[in-house]
Protein backbone atom coordinates (compact mmCIF):
# COMPACT_ATOMS: atom_id res chain seq x y z
CA UNK A 1 0.00 0.00 0.00
CA UNK A 2 1.30 3.43 -1.00
CA UNK A 3 -1.52 5.65 0.18
CA UNK A 4 -3.86 5.22 3.13
CA UNK A 5 -6.99 7.37 3.03
CA UNK A 6 -9.57 8.26 5.66
CA UNK A 7 -12.82 9.72 4.31
CA UNK A 8 -15.38 11.41 6.53
CA UNK A 9 -18.35 10.07 4.57
CA UNK A 10 -19.08 7.30 2.07
CA UNK A 11 -19.72 9.39 -1.05
CA UNK A 12 -16.56 11.37 -0.34
CA UNK A 13 -14.66 8.11 -0.13
CA UNK A 14 -15.73 6.99 -3.61
CA UNK A 15 -15.09 10.51 -4.91
CA UNK A 16 -11.47 10.24 -3.73
CA UNK A 17 -11.08 6.65 -4.89
CA UNK A 18 -12.43 7.64 -8.30
CA UNK A 19 -9.69 10.23 -8.82
CA UNK A 20 -6.99 7.80 -7.70
CA UNK A 21 -8.24 5.10 -10.09
CA UNK A 22 -8.44 7.53 -13.01
CA UNK A 23 -4.81 8.45 -12.39
CA UNK A 24 -3.71 4.80 -12.36
CA UNK A 25 -3.88 3.58 -8.75
CA UNK A 26 -5.54 0.25 -8.02
CA UNK A 27 -7.88 1.34 -5.24
CA UNK A 28 -10.14 -0.44 -2.78
CA UNK A 29 -12.69 1.24 -0.55
CA UNK A 30 -13.58 -0.38 2.76
CA UNK A 31 -16.54 0.52 4.93
CA UNK A 32 -15.29 1.29 8.40
CA UNK A 33 -12.04 -0.02 9.84
CA UNK A 34 -11.64 -3.67 8.74
CA UNK A 35 -11.07 -6.27 11.45
CA UNK A 36 -8.28 -7.98 9.50
CA UNK A 37 -6.00 -7.66 6.48
CA UNK A 38 -7.54 -7.11 3.07
CA UNK A 39 -7.94 -10.06 0.73
CA UNK A 40 -6.88 -8.00 -2.30
CA UNK A 41 -3.77 -6.20 -3.45
CA UNK A 42 -4.09 -2.44 -3.91
CA UNK A 43 -1.95 0.67 -4.28
CA UNK A 44 -4.39 2.71 -2.20
CA UNK A 45 -7.01 1.87 0.39
CA UNK A 46 -9.79 4.28 1.32
CA UNK A 47 -11.43 3.74 4.71
CA UNK A 48 -14.93 5.21 4.51
CA UNK A 49 -16.28 6.53 7.81
CA UNK A 50 -19.61 8.12 8.66
CA UNK A 51 -17.94 10.78 10.77
CA UNK A 52 -18.61 14.11 9.07
CA UNK A 53 -21.58 14.97 11.30
CA UNK A 54 -20.80 12.62 14.19
CA UNK A 55 -19.99 14.00 17.65
CA UNK A 56 -16.42 15.34 17.69
CA UNK A 57 -15.04 12.72 20.08
CA UNK A 58 -16.55 9.90 18.02
CA UNK A 59 -15.16 11.31 14.76
CA UNK A 60 -11.68 11.60 16.29
CA UNK A 61 -11.77 8.07 17.71
CA UNK A 62 -12.87 6.54 14.39
CA UNK A 63 -10.29 8.49 12.39
CA UNK A 64 -7.42 7.54 14.68
CA UNK A 65 -8.42 3.87 14.48
CA UNK A 66 -8.44 4.08 10.68
CA UNK A 67 -5.04 5.76 10.66
CA UNK A 68 -3.53 3.06 12.89
CA UNK A 69 -4.94 0.29 10.69
CA UNK A 70 -3.56 1.89 7.52
CA UNK A 71 -0.12 2.62 8.96
CA UNK A 72 0.20 -0.91 10.35
CA UNK A 73 -0.31 -2.17 6.81
CA UNK A 74 2.38 -0.01 5.28
CA UNK A 75 0.66 3.19 4.20
CA UNK A 76 3.42 5.75 3.61
CA UNK A 77 1.09 8.75 3.66
CA UNK A 78 -2.29 9.38 5.32
CA UNK A 79 -4.83 11.35 3.30
CA UNK A 80 -7.69 12.75 5.41
CA UNK A 81 -10.42 13.36 2.84
CA UNK A 82 -12.90 16.14 3.59
CA UNK A 83 -15.77 17.52 1.54
CA UNK A 84 -14.99 19.87 -1.35
CA UNK A 85 -17.37 22.38 0.26
CA UNK A 86 -15.58 21.95 3.60
CA UNK A 87 -18.81 20.81 5.27
CA UNK A 88 -18.39 21.31 8.99
CA UNK A 89 -19.59 23.27 12.02
CA UNK A 90 -17.81 25.65 14.40
CA UNK A 91 -17.02 22.58 16.53
CA UNK A 92 -15.62 20.39 13.77
CA UNK A 93 -15.03 17.85 12.63
CA UNK A 94 -12.22 18.81 10.24
CA UNK A 95 -10.07 20.72 12.72
CA UNK A 96 -10.29 18.29 15.65
CA UNK A 97 -9.60 15.24 13.46
CA UNK A 98 -6.67 16.94 11.70
CA UNK A 99 -5.17 17.94 15.06
CA UNK A 100 -5.58 14.43 16.43
CA UNK A 101 -3.95 12.88 13.37
CA UNK A 102 -1.02 15.32 13.58
CA UNK A 103 -0.52 14.37 17.23
CA UNK A 104 -0.79 10.61 16.60
CA UNK A 105 1.37 10.45 13.48
CA UNK A 106 5.02 11.42 13.19
CA UNK A 107 3.79 14.65 11.57
CA UNK A 108 4.32 18.30 12.42
CA UNK A 109 2.54 19.93 9.46
CA UNK A 110 -0.25 19.29 6.95
CA UNK A 111 -1.50 21.22 3.95
CA UNK A 112 -5.30 21.60 3.73
CA UNK A 113 -7.14 22.17 0.45
CA UNK A 114 -10.67 21.11 -0.53
CA UNK A 115 -10.16 22.40 -4.09
CA UNK A 116 -11.58 20.31 -6.95
CA UNK A 117 -11.63 22.60 -10.03
CA UNK A 118 -13.19 19.92 -12.26
CA UNK A 119 -16.27 20.16 -10.07
CA UNK A 120 -16.14 23.93 -9.71
CA UNK A 121 -14.48 24.05 -6.26
CA UNK A 122 -11.54 26.46 -6.13
CA UNK A 123 -9.67 28.22 -3.35
CA UNK A 124 -8.20 31.72 -3.76
CA UNK A 125 -6.79 33.95 -1.00
CA UNK A 126 -7.99 31.26 1.36
CA UNK A 127 -11.61 31.67 0.25
CA UNK A 128 -13.59 28.74 -1.17
CA UNK A 129 -15.62 29.25 -4.33
CA UNK A 130 -18.41 27.01 -5.62
CA UNK A 131 -18.45 27.82 -9.30
CA UNK A 132 -18.47 31.62 -9.49
CA UNK A 133 -19.95 32.03 -6.01
CA UNK A 134 -18.25 32.31 -2.67
CA UNK A 135 -19.13 29.30 -0.52
CA UNK A 136 -21.12 31.61 1.75
CA UNK A 137 -23.26 32.75 -1.22
CA UNK A 138 -23.81 29.24 -2.60
CA UNK A 139 -26.70 26.90 -1.76
CA UNK A 140 -24.41 25.39 0.91
CA UNK A 141 -25.37 28.30 3.17
CA UNK A 142 -28.73 26.51 3.60
CA UNK A 143 -27.40 23.00 4.24
CA UNK A 144 -29.66 21.43 6.91
CA UNK A 145 -26.78 19.88 8.90
CA UNK A 146 -23.67 21.89 8.06
CA UNK A 147 -24.66 25.35 6.80
CA UNK A 148 -21.55 27.04 5.42
CA UNK A 149 -21.90 30.79 5.96
CA UNK A 150 -18.20 31.75 5.86
CA UNK A 151 -16.02 31.27 2.77
CA UNK A 152 -12.76 32.16 4.57
CA UNK A 153 -11.34 28.70 5.23
CA UNK A 154 -8.48 29.95 7.39
CA UNK A 155 -11.06 31.47 9.72
CA UNK A 156 -13.34 28.43 9.55
CA UNK A 157 -10.54 25.96 10.33
CA UNK A 158 -8.95 28.14 13.01
CA UNK A 159 -12.27 28.25 14.89
CA UNK A 160 -12.26 24.44 15.03
CA UNK A 161 -8.68 24.04 16.22
CA UNK A 162 -7.65 24.11 19.88
CA UNK A 163 -3.90 23.48 19.76
CA UNK A 164 -2.95 24.53 16.23
CA UNK A 165 -2.28 27.78 14.40
CA UNK A 166 -3.64 27.83 10.83
CA UNK A 167 -1.71 29.59 8.04
CA UNK A 168 -2.24 30.29 4.33
CA UNK A 169 -0.33 29.30 1.18
CA UNK A 170 -1.44 31.68 -1.56
CA UNK A 171 -1.87 30.86 -5.22
CA UNK A 172 0.99 33.16 -6.24
CA UNK A 173 3.32 30.86 -4.25
CA UNK A 174 1.73 27.70 -5.65
CA UNK A 175 2.21 29.06 -9.19
CA UNK A 176 5.98 29.18 -8.59
CA UNK A 177 6.15 25.41 -8.09
CA UNK A 178 6.65 22.75 -5.43
CA UNK A 179 9.90 24.22 -4.11
CA UNK A 180 8.18 27.56 -3.44
CA UNK A 181 5.37 25.80 -1.60
CA UNK A 182 7.86 23.87 0.50
CA UNK A 183 9.67 27.13 1.33
CA UNK A 184 6.37 28.64 2.45
CA UNK A 185 5.69 25.56 4.60
CA UNK A 186 9.11 25.99 6.24
CA UNK A 187 8.32 29.64 6.98
CA UNK A 188 4.92 28.75 8.44
CA UNK A 189 6.53 26.14 10.66
CA UNK A 190 8.77 28.83 12.18
CA UNK A 191 5.63 30.84 12.92
CA UNK A 192 4.15 27.96 14.88
CA UNK A 193 1.66 26.82 12.25
CA UNK A 194 0.88 23.12 11.88
CA UNK A 195 -1.94 23.46 9.33
CA UNK A 196 -2.23 25.73 6.29
CA UNK A 197 -5.03 26.33 3.80
CA UNK A 198 -3.56 26.11 0.29
CA UNK A 199 -5.00 27.97 -2.69
CA UNK A 200 -5.70 26.04 -5.89
CA UNK A 201 -7.59 27.40 -8.89
CA UNK A 202 -6.75 24.74 -11.50
CA UNK A 203 -5.44 21.19 -11.86
CA UNK A 204 -1.86 22.39 -12.30
CA UNK A 205 -2.04 23.95 -8.84
CA UNK A 206 -3.19 20.63 -7.40
CA UNK A 207 -0.33 18.77 -9.06
CA UNK A 208 2.14 21.27 -7.58
CA UNK A 209 0.63 20.79 -4.13
CA UNK A 210 0.75 17.01 -4.50
CA UNK A 211 4.45 17.18 -5.37
CA UNK A 212 5.15 19.58 -2.52
CA UNK A 213 3.48 17.26 -0.01
CA UNK A 214 5.00 13.98 -1.21
CA UNK A 215 7.17 13.68 1.89
CA UNK A 216 4.53 14.86 4.37
CA UNK A 217 3.01 12.05 6.41
CA UNK A 218 -0.42 13.74 6.48
CA UNK A 219 -2.46 15.73 3.95
CA UNK A 220 -5.98 17.07 4.45
CA UNK A 221 -7.89 17.62 1.23
CA UNK A 222 -10.93 17.09 -0.90
CA UNK A 223 -10.59 14.56 -3.68
CA UNK A 224 -8.92 16.99 -6.08
CA UNK A 225 -5.39 16.66 -4.68
CA UNK A 226 -5.49 12.96 -5.54
CA UNK A 227 -5.10 13.64 -9.27
CA UNK A 228 -1.43 14.45 -8.73
CA UNK A 229 -0.41 11.66 -6.36
CA UNK A 230 -0.20 8.48 -8.51
CA UNK A 231 2.28 10.03 -10.98
CA UNK A 232 4.66 10.76 -8.08
CA UNK A 233 4.93 6.99 -7.64
CA UNK A 234 5.46 6.12 -11.29
CA UNK A 235 1.81 5.25 -12.00
CA UNK A 236 -0.16 6.34 -15.06
CA UNK A 237 -3.80 5.99 -16.18
CA UNK A 238 -4.66 2.43 -17.24
CA UNK A 239 -7.91 0.69 -18.14
CA UNK A 240 -7.44 -2.26 -15.81
CA UNK A 241 -7.46 0.02 -12.77
CA UNK A 242 -11.19 0.69 -13.28
CA UNK A 243 -12.39 -2.64 -14.74
CA UNK A 244 -15.43 -4.14 -12.97
CA UNK A 245 -17.46 -7.33 -13.60
CA UNK A 246 -20.38 -7.03 -16.08
CA UNK A 247 -23.52 -5.47 -14.62
CA UNK A 248 -26.60 -7.59 -14.02
CA UNK A 249 -30.00 -7.25 -12.36
CA UNK A 250 -32.64 -4.55 -12.16
CA UNK A 251 -31.85 -0.85 -11.74
CA UNK A 252 -32.92 1.49 -8.96
CA UNK A 253 -32.16 4.89 -7.40
CA UNK A 254 -32.52 5.87 -3.75
CA UNK A 255 -32.13 9.61 -3.11
CA UNK A 256 -32.04 11.33 0.25
CA UNK A 257 -30.01 14.44 -0.51
CA UNK A 258 -31.87 17.75 -0.63
CA UNK A 259 -29.11 19.62 -2.46
CA UNK A 260 -30.09 21.75 -5.44
CA UNK A 261 -28.20 19.39 -7.77
CA UNK A 262 -30.14 16.33 -6.56
CA UNK A 263 -33.42 18.26 -6.67
CA UNK A 264 -32.74 18.98 -10.35
CA UNK A 265 -31.82 15.33 -10.99
CA UNK A 266 -35.03 14.09 -9.38
CA UNK A 267 -37.10 16.59 -11.38
CA UNK A 268 -35.37 15.59 -14.63
CA UNK A 269 -35.94 11.89 -13.99
CA UNK A 270 -39.64 12.40 -13.23
CA UNK A 271 -40.04 14.88 -16.08
CA UNK A 272 -38.62 12.28 -18.46
CA UNK A 273 -41.30 9.77 -17.48
CA UNK A 274 -39.31 7.88 -14.84
CA UNK A 275 -41.19 5.95 -12.17
CA UNK A 276 -40.78 7.67 -8.79
CA UNK A 277 -42.04 7.23 -5.22
CA UNK A 278 -41.81 10.15 -2.76
CA UNK A 279 -41.00 9.42 0.88
CA UNK A 280 -42.77 11.74 3.35
CA UNK A 281 -41.00 12.02 6.74
CA UNK A 282 -44.19 13.14 8.47
CA UNK A 283 -45.96 9.93 7.43
CA UNK A 284 -43.02 7.90 8.77
CA UNK A 285 -43.25 9.78 12.07
CA UNK A 286 -46.99 9.06 12.18
CA UNK A 287 -46.25 5.33 12.19
CA UNK A 288 -46.88 4.50 8.53
CA UNK A 289 -44.60 1.78 7.14
CA UNK A 290 -43.46 3.89 4.22
CA UNK A 291 -40.59 1.52 3.38
CA UNK A 292 -43.04 -1.35 2.87
CA UNK A 293 -45.23 0.88 0.69
CA UNK A 294 -42.28 1.93 -1.42
CA UNK A 295 -41.08 -1.63 -1.91
CA UNK A 296 -44.53 -2.89 -2.87
CA UNK A 297 -44.77 -0.05 -5.38
CA UNK A 298 -41.28 -0.74 -6.79
CA UNK A 299 -41.44 -4.52 -7.23
CA UNK A 300 -44.05 -4.36 -9.98
CA UNK A 301 -42.07 -1.71 -11.86
CA UNK A 302 -38.48 -2.98 -11.72
CA UNK A 303 -38.73 -4.97 -14.93
CA UNK A 304 -39.72 -1.86 -16.91
CA UNK A 305 -36.65 0.22 -16.09
CA UNK A 306 -35.01 2.21 -13.31
CA UNK A 307 -37.22 3.18 -10.36
CA UNK A 308 -36.59 6.10 -8.01
CA UNK A 309 -37.46 6.25 -4.32
CA UNK A 310 -36.67 9.71 -2.95
CA UNK A 311 -36.96 11.95 0.09
CA UNK A 312 -35.39 14.90 -1.75
CA UNK A 313 -37.18 18.20 -1.13
CA UNK A 314 -36.50 21.92 -1.34
CA UNK A 315 -35.02 23.90 1.55
CA UNK A 316 -38.38 25.31 2.69
CA UNK A 317 -39.95 21.85 2.94
CA UNK A 318 -36.90 20.54 4.82
CA UNK A 319 -37.16 23.38 7.35
CA UNK A 320 -40.86 22.69 7.87
CA UNK A 321 -40.23 19.01 8.55
CA UNK A 322 -37.33 19.79 10.87
CA UNK A 323 -39.47 22.30 12.77
CA UNK A 324 -42.09 19.60 13.33
CA UNK A 325 -39.86 16.60 14.09
CA UNK A 326 -36.51 18.13 15.07
CA UNK A 327 -33.38 18.03 12.93
CA UNK A 328 -31.94 14.79 14.31
CA UNK A 329 -35.21 12.85 14.33
CA UNK A 330 -36.16 13.94 10.83
CA UNK A 331 -32.78 12.84 9.49
CA UNK A 332 -32.70 9.51 11.31
CA UNK A 333 -36.25 8.58 10.25
CA UNK A 334 -35.49 9.23 6.59
CA UNK A 335 -32.12 7.47 6.69
CA UNK A 336 -33.56 4.36 8.35
CA UNK A 337 -36.46 4.19 5.89
CA UNK A 338 -34.31 4.64 2.80
CA UNK A 339 -31.85 2.04 4.10
CA UNK A 340 -34.71 -0.47 4.46
CA UNK A 341 -35.84 0.39 0.94
CA UNK A 342 -32.34 -0.21 -0.46
CA UNK A 343 -32.12 -3.55 1.31
CA UNK A 344 -35.52 -4.58 -0.02
CA UNK A 345 -34.70 -3.50 -3.56
CA UNK A 346 -31.56 -5.62 -3.63
CA UNK A 347 -33.52 -8.57 -2.24
CA UNK A 348 -36.03 -8.02 -5.08
CA UNK A 349 -33.33 -8.38 -7.73
CA UNK A 350 -31.73 -4.95 -8.07
CA UNK A 351 -28.12 -5.41 -9.14
CA UNK A 352 -27.44 -1.80 -10.14
CA UNK A 353 -28.13 0.68 -7.36
CA UNK A 354 -27.54 4.43 -7.37
CA UNK A 355 -27.51 6.15 -3.96
CA UNK A 356 -27.71 9.96 -3.75
CA UNK A 357 -26.57 11.85 -0.65
CA UNK A 358 -23.75 11.28 1.82
CA UNK A 359 -25.89 10.40 4.84
CA UNK A 360 -28.23 8.28 2.70
CA UNK A 361 -25.35 6.40 1.11
CA UNK A 362 -23.81 5.69 4.50
CA UNK A 363 -27.03 4.36 5.96
CA UNK A 364 -27.81 2.19 2.91
CA UNK A 365 -24.31 0.73 2.57
CA UNK A 366 -24.27 -0.20 6.25
CA UNK A 367 -27.75 -1.77 6.05
CA UNK A 368 -26.68 -3.82 3.03
CA UNK A 369 -23.66 -5.15 4.92
CA UNK A 370 -21.18 -3.89 2.31
CA UNK A 371 -17.66 -3.91 3.70
CA UNK A 372 -15.53 -3.53 0.57
CA UNK A 373 -15.88 -1.85 -2.81
CA UNK A 374 -13.81 -2.06 -5.98
CA UNK A 375 -13.79 1.31 -7.76
CA UNK A 376 -14.75 1.40 -11.42
CA UNK A 377 -15.54 3.78 -14.26
CA UNK A 378 -16.45 7.42 -13.64
CA UNK A 379 -20.01 8.57 -14.32
CA UNK A 380 -19.45 12.26 -13.61
CA UNK A 381 -16.54 14.01 -11.87
CA UNK A 382 -16.37 12.64 -8.34
CA UNK A 383 -18.82 9.77 -8.87
CA UNK A 384 -17.72 6.30 -10.06
CA UNK A 385 -19.51 3.01 -10.29
CA UNK A 386 -18.30 0.53 -7.68
CA UNK A 387 -18.69 -3.22 -7.19
CA UNK A 388 -19.48 -5.02 -3.96
CA UNK A 389 -18.39 -8.58 -4.72
CA UNK A 390 -20.02 -10.25 -1.69
CA UNK A 391 -23.41 -8.74 -2.60
CA UNK A 392 -22.88 -9.10 -6.37
CA UNK A 393 -24.00 -5.49 -6.57
CA UNK A 394 -22.91 -2.53 -8.66
CA UNK A 395 -23.44 0.63 -6.62
CA UNK A 396 -22.76 4.34 -7.16
CA UNK A 397 -22.53 6.64 -4.14
CA UNK A 398 -23.27 10.19 -5.29
CA UNK A 399 -22.57 13.25 -3.20
CA UNK A 400 -25.69 15.39 -3.17
CA UNK A 401 -23.96 18.30 -4.90
CA UNK A 402 -22.40 16.26 -7.71
CA UNK A 403 -23.57 15.13 -11.13
CA UNK A 404 -25.30 16.66 -14.13
CA UNK A 405 -29.06 17.08 -14.38
CA UNK A 406 -29.43 13.85 -16.40
CA UNK A 407 -27.29 11.85 -13.95
CA UNK A 408 -30.04 9.42 -12.88
CA UNK A 409 -30.54 8.10 -16.40
CA UNK A 410 -27.07 8.48 -17.84
CA UNK A 411 -25.40 6.60 -14.97
CA UNK A 412 -26.90 3.31 -16.10
CA UNK A 413 -25.87 3.94 -19.71
CA UNK A 414 -22.26 4.43 -18.56
CA UNK A 415 -22.32 1.11 -16.70
CA UNK A 416 -23.74 -0.72 -19.72
CA UNK A 417 -21.16 0.73 -22.14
Amino acid sequence: MILGCIADDFTGATDLANNLVRAGMRTVQVIGVPPAALAVDADAVVVALKSRTAPVAEAVTQSLAASRWLRERGARQIYFKVCSTFDSTPQGNIGPVAEALLDALPADFAIVTPAFPENGRTVFKGHLFVGDLLLSDSPMRQHPLTPMTDANLVRVLQAQCRRTQVGLIEQREVALGAAAVQARVAALRTQGCRLAIADAVNDDDLRVLAAATKDLVLVVAGSGLAIGIPALHGLAPRDEASRLPPAQGARAIVAGSCSTATQAQVAAFIGGGGAAFAVDPLRIAAGVDVAAEALEWARSRLAAGPVLVYATADAQRVREVQATLGVDRAGSLVEATLARVAEGLVAAGVGQLLLAGGETSGACVQRLGITQLRIGVQIDPGVPWCHAAAQRLHVALKSGNFGGTDFFTRAFDVLAA
